[in-house]
Formats: C-alpha cells, sequence, structure tokens
C-alpha cells in the first residue's frame, strides 16, 4: 500500500501524462503523421490551459473549505496539537548547512508555534518519518526536533513520531504514541487540502481530533486572468493527489 501511494506522486502530474501523450505521437509520426501531428497539437493546446489557475483552485477550493478553523475561545480546552509531516525537507540541505528548510506547506510548522506560546500546557505531536520509497536514513521528525528547538520550544512539550511514511501511518503511529491520551482532544494541523484525508485516516483510531487547517491555497475566487504555468502545474499536481488519495482512502476501508 505504501508504494501504491507513492505512485500518486507521478499519476497526479499532468506534466507526466502530457510527456506520454506526446511520446504515443512520435511513435506515431512515421506511420500516421496525420493522427500524430493532430495529436502533438492537441497536447500543446492542453499545455496551454493548464496555465490557467482557475481551474486547478476550483478544485482545491472544496477540499479547503471542507473544515474551518476552530474559533480562538474554544482552543484553550485542547490537550495540544499534532502536527503531521510535510512542510520540512529536503534533509540533504539540512545536512549541508545545519538549518531545517522549510517548503510551500511550512504554516504546518508555524501555526503551531503562536499556540504553543499561547497556551503554555499544550503538548506538540509531530508525526513524520521518511515518506520516499528510498530513504535518506534521516526522518522528518529529526529535523522537526531541530526546527522546536531552534524556535525556544520546551523539548518537554514536544512528541516525536518517526515511524510514520504517510497519511493511514501518520493516524496509527500518533494513536499508539499517546495511547489514552489519544482520547483527549486534540487539535489536528495539517495543510487544508489535505485535511478531509486526514480526518478519515483519523476516525478510523481512537483518537479524539479537531480538524486546524492551514496553509490555504485558494481564496473566495480565482480571477479568470490569473495565468502562470509553473504555478498552475503544482497547483494541478495538489488537486488531483488529494483527490485521488482520498478516493483510494475510501476504496480501501
Amino acid at each position: 500500500m505504501f508504494a501504491l501511494s507513492k505512485l500518486l506522486t507521478a499519476i497526479t502530474q499532468p506534466a507526466f501524462w502530457l510527456a506520454l501523450w506526446w511520446l504515443l505521437a512520435l511513435l506515431l509520426l512515421a506511420r500516421r503523421r496525420r493522427t500524430a501531428t493532430v495529436m502533438l497539437w492537441v497536447g500543446l493546446l492542453l499545455l496551454g490551459l493548464l496555465g490557467f489557475r482557475a481551474l486547478p483552485d476550483a478544485l482545491l477550493r472544496p477540499l479547503e473549505n471542507r473544515y474551518p478553523v476552530p474559533p480562538a475561545e474554544s482552543l484553550s480546552r485542547y490537550a495540544g496539537v499534532i502536527v503531521l509531516g510535510g512542510a520540512v525537507g529536503p534533509t540533504d540541505t539540512f545536512r549541508a548547512h545545519a538549518q531545517v528548510p522549510l517548503n510551500e506547506a511550512a504554516e504546518r510548522m508555524t501555526v503551531p508555534l503562536a499556540l504553543l506560546r499561547q497556551y503554555p500546557g499544550m503538548t506538540v505531536v509531530f508525526s513524520g518519518g521518511e515518506g520516499r520509497l528510498l530513504p535518506t536514513g534521516v526522518p522528518e521528525a529529526e529535523l522537526a526536533r531541530a526546527f522546536y528547538r531552534e524556535q525556544g520550544v520546551d523539548p518537554r512539550r514536544v512528541l516525536l513520531e518517526s515511524g510514520s511514511r504517510n497519511t493511514r501511518e501518520n493516524a496509527r503511529e500518533v494513536a499508539s504514541l499517546l495511547g489514552p491520551r489519544c482520547r483527549q482532544p486534540w487539535l489536528l494541523v495539517t495543510s487544508a487540502a489535505h485535511m478531509p484525508r486526514a480526518m478519515a485516516e483519523f476516525a478510523a483510531v481512537p483518537c479524539t481530533v479537531t480538524p486546524y487547517p492551514v496553509d490555504f491555497r485558494t481564496g473566495a475566487s480565482t480571477p479568470l486572468t490569473e495565468y502562470s504555468l509553473a504555478k498552475s502545474l503544482l497547483a494541478w499536481q495538489n488537486a488531483l493527489h488529494e483527490w485521488l488519495g482520498l478516493l483510494m482512502t475510501r476504496l480501501a476501508r
């Protein structure tokens, strides 16, 4: 199942399918020149259309809006924050420069810091091992340990889980780490688009979690004039990855 989940990274990239489409067109070029020429032009047209940001945003928006951010007045009752990995790395950068790199999902790490400062009784549980097919030997939890230390968080308030490789294992490993404490109320922090899948996995373990979505990528609307091929391709990959991952989660139950 883990290896299958990693294939999502490839098959949810529009550029991957366009490359296959153009490869097929090139193979047909010698024998079916007219068909191949049409396919090459169609692929080019699709590549251009993929740059309109409104299209992938329309897929991301319902995922991001499924769970609201909890009201500030309710936060004091929670035992702590469960943070899912995915915002730190790559590990080779950390090894080379001894600084923790944060990626585009940095809010997974930064938002809980404000909660920890505001509520001294809260604990943070970071869940993240190595989600690569070829491990590097440095789990995300190690980078998280260094990050919280850099930010001055008391190590006694930090619990690290370094064995999980995907969202399903996040839920299982956190439940195992916390034991009976997992039935206390916890805030679950992950990217807003990833939250529906994360909540589905945590619903299958004996943990009481309230979603606290962060790392929003969409607003109320996206102008049709918003165009960026590079950024839109990443948005397409994110949207397709989450929708396909949510479907796989439901089929696997």
